[in-house]
């Protein structure tokens, strides 16, 4: 996964795995980590029901985490390079097109704020410090994926200012998604949230190709 740029050195919350057995055994543990936190939340989650779910001994999560707090970071950690790495692939698949690049960024946030919508918020909530600055890094590396994306045709854009424009709709877009995976009435189910996606598509397209409201006064 590509870092972003001019993201400073981070200290390491817990032992990073260096052998291939290791890796899976940490990746295993993280989703069974997963699975609990989503179905009873983070209060019941402990260290031996994550050892039990993944089919690990207590002592070979202790050996990497200190306690619950550093697998609650990893698990944050996770989830939120998931959700780059998800945003990036569509992105890079979408059609060649401005239309086709919010499209994509549209359905990819969404899709990607739907999945363990319950856990992610409480997730953000249960850290005191750190996850915040990695959550802005998250939202900064999404930002920035779709000015890349949108790079190719920002000459289509009729706004005075397209890189300020492309700012504004990353953010818009961005914000009623994370917003949607709060609601208590959630565009929820395949067909709800496709026709949610493809209405802040519209409305971020509509706003690129419409001209600035120059010399506009007040009524």
């Amino acid at each position: 996964m590509r870092r972003m740029t001019g993201e400073p050195n981070r200290r390491t919350h817990y032992r990073e795995p260096r052998q291939v057995r290791s890796a899976e055994t940490l990746a295993r543990v993280l989703r069974a980590a997963e699975d609990i936190a989503s179905s009873t939340g983070l209060d019941a989650m402990t260290i031996s029901g994550v050892a039990e779910r993944a089919g690990v001994a207590v002592g070979s999560i202790y050996r990497r985490f200190e306690g619950k707090e550093q697998l609650i970071t990893a698990l944050t950690e996770r989830m939120l390079e998931r959700r780059e790495e998800y945003v990036a692939e569509r992105l890079r698949l979408a059609d060649p097109s401005l239309s086709g690049v919010l499209d994509a960024y549209s359905h990819a946030l969404l899709q990607s704020f739907a999945d363990s919508s319950n856990l992610f918020p409480e997730l953000l909530r249960a850290r005191k410090s750190g996850t915040p600055d990695r959550g802005a890094r998250t939202i900064t590396e999404l930002h920035r994926l779709l000015l890349e994306a949108a790079a190719p045709y920002a000459d289509q854009i009729r706004r005075s200012d397209p890189g300020t424009a492309l700012d504004t709709t990353a953010r818009a877009v961005l914000g009623a998604c994370f917003h949607n995976s709060l609601r208590p009435d959630a565009a929820v189910g395949e067909a709800a949230q496709h026709r949610y996606a493809e209405e802040l598509s519209d409305m971020a397209l509509a706003y690129l190709l419409t001209p600035d409201r120059r010399g506009a006064t007040p009524a």
